[in-house]
């Protein structure tokens, strides 16, 4: 995108952000993330920012809290939407269900008592002056209120994943009266796969490099996986013994399909 202008002023930074924000396309969210930063929005650029702001790396535009807030206030509107929707499913036995009007949003491990009636939208005991329209299926939602904010929602099991201002937010939403009981669920904790070499995508397994009972070394090349005319080298990321090989040469791999494991 090519915006014209003799300078990156904080008011058409905005506007670029808003219109990248406003696409499809799932690859620019680092870029907004950091033309939300100073340095950038003041034009103070040199060839070593990424260096010298994000030294520990780079995770996100950090929340405000306001922003938080908005993000809440966005997550229990589309849940009301999407309960609105399932209650006019045809065939239902007895009364018809009303979407809840008290949500609790949990974003960050932060619980947020958000509340949604014709009057308005209320978060955490404080109404908040927003106005967003969001339909079930939806990717994009503009929200107005003391800011303009476009958020890009994807519906999860348990809420949605909201992007906005170059960081993604997960939300877990629940009406108020199942909230008090989640607490109670146990936590599913991930496998560890770190012992397993992992397509990162789907393409063409070209080459392998170790066998069974081959010692190898952090950063050893271990295969290469040729995806979109492109050649990856997929490294070792500790110093480990091969255990098993899952795949061979002149396979066709799917993503986060096992090449081999190691102990």
């Amino acid at each position: 995108m090519l915006f014209p202008g003799p300078s990156i002023s904080k008011a058409s930074s905005a506007a670029i952000c808003s219109s990248i924000a406003s696409s499809r396309v799932d690859a620019q969210v680092i870029s907004l993330a950091i033309m939300q930063h100073p340095r950038f929005r003041e034009g103070a650029l040199t060839t070593g920012f990424i260096a010298e702001e994000y030294p520990e790396g780079f995770h996100g535009a950090p929340a405000a809290e306001g922003l938080v807030r908005m993000l809440a206030a966005t997550a229990a509107f589309a849940a009301t939407a999407e309960a609105d929707r399932a209650r006019r499913t045809d065939g239902q036995l007895g009364r018809r269900l009303h979407p809840p009007a008290n949500w609790v949003v949990q974003i960050g491990k932060v619980d947020h008592a958000v509340s949604i009636s014709t009057d308005g939208i209320v978060v955490d005991g404080e109404e908040l002056p927003l106005a967003l329209e969001y339909t079930p299926g939806d990717r994009i939602v503009q929200v107005e209120g003391d800011e303009a904010l476009t958020v890009r929602i994807a519906r999860t099991r348990t809420g949605f994943r909201m992007t906005t201002r170059g960081a993604s937010h997960v939300a877990r939403v629940l009406p108020a009266t199942v909230a008090p009981h989640a607490r109670h669920l146990i936590e599913k904790i991930p496998p560890d796969l770190s012992r397993f070499l992992l397509c990162p995508m789907p393409g063409l397994l070209v080459r392998l490099d170790v066998a069974v009972g081959d010692k190898v070394e952090a950063g050893q090349p271990l295969a290469v996986v040729e995806a979109m005319k492109m050649e990856n080298i997929l490294r070792a990321e500790k110093t480990a013994t091969v255990k098993s090989v899952d795949a061979k040469a002149g396979d066709s791999l799917a993503v986060d399909q096992v090449i081999l494991e190691l102990e």
